[in-house]
């Protein structure tokens, strides 16, 4: 993922929102353009949503872009990390609004287009969709629930028969036209 802070000292917020999360039970590259998280899902997730949230409480407008893929073949760096236990790292549970799109890509899975209404559907149900564009879904609320139903979304996508799948996610934190919600 990558975040861009819409603020010229965007590096001290991103490197203030990295240095702040805990980051222990994952694997983590950072360079200029992003950083990669790899280990248990609940602990990327976690880390993830952390390391945003970090960053929203800078006040700064705050844009996320993401992808979060399981089952890609050849991919093992940080694969040590996937006997961590369950128990999360961070904790925050701080408000914030956030208004993001997400897309899922069951890959080789010829149902991908009824997984992909069910998690649309499931998002309604939760009360977290926003509404439906070309090739994404509007998802927003408080930054605790949107993860939460990313990562849900996320389990209910995958399946034995077609462990390869992948979901993007582009997030907007702290923008003045989300009109103080």
């Amino acid at each position: 993922f990558s975040l861009y802070p819409m603020a010229d000292d965007f590096v001290s917020v991103i490197k203030g929102a990295l240095e702040k999360t805990d980051t222990s039970n994952v694997w983590m590259h950072t360079d200029d353009v992003s950083t990669v998280l790899r280990g248990k899902q609940i602990h990327v997730f976690n880390v993830a949503k952390a390391i945003a949230l970090h960053a929203a409480k800078t006040g700064k407008h705050i844009a996320l872009s993401g992808t979060f893929s399981a089952g890609c073949p050849g991919d093992t760096a940080g694969d040590v990390y996937l006997d961590k236990g369950e128990k999360i790292a961070n904790t925050d549970a701080t408000k914030q609004y956030v208004s993001s799109q997400f897309a899922l890509y069951p890959m080789n899975n010829p149902a991908y287009m009824e997984i992909i209404y069910r998690e649309v559907d499931r998002a309604k149900e939760q009360g977290v969709f926003n509404e439906s564009m070309h090739y994404a879904s509007g998802i927003h609320g408080d930054i605790h629930d949107v993860f939460a139903f990313y990562e849900e979304a996320f389990s209910n996508a995958c399946s034995e028969e077609h462990k390869h799948l992948v979901m993007t996610v582009s997030m907007s934190i702290n923008s003045p036209s989300h009109g103080g919600l």
